[in-house]
């Protein structure tokens, strides 16, 4: 079973990694911009790519932990 969810892994890594890339490129056009408040779609980026990261690192996690974090 080890490895049967490296592709589901690496795509998900893929995502977070775009989302990142999204996330700093609202922040650049909000300094840009003059703004000196964190843009709203930066925070709902961030917050997208911590859960993507977060599935990543269940899906690393052996099948028999024997518990479920949600």
């Amino acid at each position: 079973m080890a490895g049967e969810f490296d592709e589901i892994r690496t795509k998900l890594e893929g995502i977070a990694e775009e989302l990142a890339d999204l996330a700093i490129t609202r922040l650049r056009e909000s300094i840009d911009a003059g703004g000196h408040e964190l843009p709203v779609d930066e925070r709902r980026l961030t917050r997208a790519r911590r859960a993507v990261e977060k599935a990543i690192n269940l899906l690393r996690e052996p099948d028999d932990a024997g518990w479920f974090d949600d």
